[in-house]
């Protein structure tokens, strides 16, 4: 497993009567593939993990390590109502052949840090697969604290931490308290910069899925020493990164996608399509940044 580089967040596709459309899906990846992406999240947030029924998750995961052959990494999402279901699917995960799991705390239920521990713990006693925490504070509710990290520290598939809050501190308070013993990959998309200054060894992105060339750039630019570039491409970036920061992020990537011709926006209800004003606001951002690109086509 290869924690450097450029994982975007992949879009589950659906077709126009929203059944899971593992073709484009497949498509969507390989492309992504072939601009130059280090790895693959897949049923994570942008993947719409729990919009999705038990039987398509797997077929999505199978679909996308058939499509990756072993060309990149495939790390996929473990996002469950309760750690038995959470069980199951990193199991079901392991087997079909993904190559890390993103695992999360139990959806809705916000628990006590013995409960979150005991999540966590369950699930990697059930697989030899490198683990990541997904920390998502904001959408979740829950922040893996330095004491839960400590009590998980022992456990020697838990390897890497998603830092998806705001707070940039927390990459040295990890640094400071654990050394090297979690790899830390930058989570939302505009502190994405920051984070890999601060020692993040890899990007999680959700807009790379609209635009991989620029991400794959930044990432590379700041592996190289060119702090310059990669300013430039991030300052570019910027309007757009926001997107990843707001409820409707699922959305406005999808769309965004679908403008750049690498997708289509189609979304599974609770969520709908952006309308009106939104949906205007998002498009011409988007069209403004592709007329502007520092890189790609």
């Amino acid at each position: 497993m290869r924690w450097t580089g450029v994982f975007p967040a992949v879009t589950t596709q659906f077709s126009e009567n929203l059944s899971v459309d593992i073709a484009a899906t497949q498509g969507v990846i390989d492309n992504l593939i072939k601009d130059g992406v280090h790895g693959l999240t897949m049923l994570g947030t942008c993947g719409e993990n729990n919009s999705l029924e038990p039987d398509e998750k797997l077929k999505v995961l199978a679909a996308a390590c058939e499509t990756a052959k072993g060309r990149v990494p495939v790390i996929v999402g473990v996002s469950e109502l309760t750690t038995p279901r959470a069980v199951q699917f990193a199991k079901d995960a392991t087997r079909i052949g993904a190559n890390a799991l993103m695992l999360l705390p139990a959806m809705v239920y916000v628990p006590k840090n013995h409960e979150l521990v005991a999540h966590f713990k369950a699930v990697a006693d059930v697989t030899d697969l490198p683990i990541m925490l997904y920390n998502n504070p904001t959408a979740y509710r829950v922040n893996i604290g330095m004491d839960v990290l400590e009590k998980l520290s022992a456990i020697e598939n838990i390897v890497a931490i998603k830092e998806s809050s705001a707070d940039t501190r927390r990459y040295t308070d990890v640094y400071n308290n654990f050394g090297d013993r979690f790899i830390v990959m930058a989570g939302l998309d505009d502190v994405a910069f920051e984070g890999l200054t601060l020692g993040a060894k890899g990007w999680i992105s959700g807009l790379t899925s609209a635009f991989p060339q620029e991400s794959v750039e930044l990432v590379e630019a700041l592996a190289r020493g060119d702090l310059e570039r990669a300013l430039t491409i991030y300052r570019w970036f910027m309007p757009l990164l926001h997107l990843d920061a707001e409820h409707d992020l699922v959305q406005s990537i999808k769309l965004a996608e679908q403008i750049m011709g690498r997708g289509n926006e189609r979304v599974r209800m609770p969520r709908m399509p952006l309308e009106g004003a939104r949906r205007k606001e998002i498009t011409e951002m988007v069209e403004k940044a592709a007329q502007n690109r520092p890189c790609g086509k």
